[in-house]
């Protein structure tokens, strides 16, 4: 008997010990766990805000210190004294495209020693314009006689232009004239002076009366003398009676005996009464 119980008190030790070590965790689990209801609680008794509240609101505007009122109604400058002006010189423009009227070309660099271009084999186009290498040049202090103009001499015009150009291309005679225009030439029509030598082109157009001077001009004094000595335009027509007469027409060659031509006021036309030819 006495073995019968102490072989169930040595069960029960083990079996009270396995009880008492499950019975522990069951309590430190109730303790750590939170249930839903807690949890839902929890959420009700915290105040609720709203979803955009992390995003600040506009803050307001503040006026800068300078800023004044502006009516609505009116716009108008901000009122100044007379001691706040101040007049400032203007900018300069930028690029010359900004300037009122076109930009001036740019001055051809000349050398020092630059004494005028030389022209070679000039042609005179006129009484006063002179053309080679590609330039196209008008005697300053000069009016150019054209050659379509005439002149009248006791009530009958006569070609003094084509008479002055004439007189003009012998003075030159094929000559190098030396102008004072720029190395390099162009179409447009330049003025300049042009001389031979030491001999003034000019001059001695005007002196001669085959061209007249400028108002103003370095030969006004020199037209002057040559109008008064009628000299070139200025004088008579030429005389053209020296020059070999006309030669009459050639009168037509006399008809031939047996010749089947007849001559009509002086033309020589076949018959018209002639036969057919044979087929």
């Amino acid at each position: 008997m006495r073995l019968f119980h102490l072989a169930i008190a040595a069960l029960a030790v083990p079996a009270m010990a396995v009880l008492v070590v499950a019975g522990g965790r069951t309590v430190q689990r109730g303790e750590g766990s939170v249930t839903v209801d807690q949890i839902q609680a929890d959420v009700d008794a915290a105040p609720q805000e709203p979803a955009t509240s992390a995003i600040p609101g506009p803050q307001p505007i503040k006026p800068a210190p300078h800023s004044r009122s502006i009516d609505p109604e009116m716009v108008a400058p901000p009122p100044l004294t007379p001691e706040e002006l101040q007049r400032v010189e203007p900018r300069a423009p930028l690029s010359d495209l900004a300037l009122a009227g076109p930009p001036k070309p740019p001055k051809l660099k000349m050398p020092d020693d630059w004494n005028g271009t030389k022209l070679f084999q000039p042609v005179a186009s006129a009484a006063g314009v002179i053309e080679a290498k590609g330039y196209s040049v008008a005697l300053s202090g000069v009016d150019v006689v054209g050659q379509d103009e005439t002149c009248t001499d006791d009530g009958k015009d006569w070609a003094c232009g084509v008479r002055a150009r004439t007189a003009f291309r012998a003075f030159l005679r094929g000559r190098a004239v030396v102008c004072t225009v720029p190395p390099e030439g162009g179409r447009d029509l330049i003025t300049a002076e042009c001389r031979i030598g030491k001999q003034d082109v000019g001059q001695w157009l005007v002196e001669n009366g085959w061209a007249r001077a400028a108002e103003g001009g370095p030969y006004v004094e020199a037209g002057e003398k040559a109008r008064a000595a009628k000299k070139g335009i200025f004088g008579s027509a030429p005389i053209l009676t020296g020059l070999a007469p006309v030669p009459p027409a050639p009168s037509p060659a006399p008809q031939a005996p047996g010749s089947i031509l007849q001559e009509e006021d002086g033309v020589l036309t076949p018959p018209t009464d002639q036969p057919e030819p044979a087929q």
